[in-house]
Order: C-alpha cells, then sequence, then structure tokens
C-alpha cells in the first residue's frame, strides 16, 4: 500500500517511453496487458515521451495518448486499478502549468 492510504502500488513500475516511436500502439497494449496480467498496476508516463526526440516521428503527448486509448478501451472499472504517475520534463512559456 500507499502510506497509510488503501492504495496498492505494485514494485515494479512500467515504463511508456517508447510508446509511438518505438513500440506502436497495438505493442503498447500488449505491454500494458502483460504488465498487468503478472501483478504489475503502477504505469509511469510523462507529456514529453516518447523517446528518442529526434525520431522523425516524434510528437510530445503521443505516448499519454496511446495510454488514454488503452484506458478507454479497458473502461472506469479497470482504469481504477491502474497507479498512473506522470510529470512535465521543464518550463514551456505557453503553459498555464510548467
Amino acid at each position: 500500500t500507499l502510506g497509510k492510504s488503501t492504495l496498492i502500488v505494485s514494485e515494479a513500475c512500467l515504463g511508456t517511453m517508447t510508446f509511438g516511436v518505438q513500440n506502436s500502439p497495438s505493442d503498447a497494449f500488449a505491454q500494458i496487458d502483460y504488465a498487468r496480467d503478472n501483478g504489475c498496476n503502477f504505469i509511469d508516463t510523462a507529456e514529453l515521451y516518447p523517446v528518442p526526440l529526434t525520431a522523425p516521428e516524434y510528437r510530445a503527448g503521443a505516448t499519454e495518448e496511446i495510454l488514454g486509448d488503452y484506458i478507454r478501451r479497458i473502461g472506469s472499472t479497470q482504469r481504477d486499478e491502474l497507479v498512473i504517475a506522470t510529470k512535465i520534463c521543464g518550463y514551456f512559456p505557453s503553459s498555464p502549468v510548467a
């Protein structure tokens, strides 16, 4: 569990930084399913992903969009079983939060 809460967080975390450039959405879905089938409910992402940032097909936020598509596919009940961590990489002048 997390602290004194009842939230259960797996010891392993699935990193998603390759979703969108090195992995297709279907590859990503398969990796998430595999992780979940093996007890991992903790998923890490960021608005900067995917990597590498220099890839011609790079588009910031693509990884989070793939994760969102996965969540729409599994539905809200199964979504509640996931712990999702996200972050931002730095200062963006036009961002209201960064």
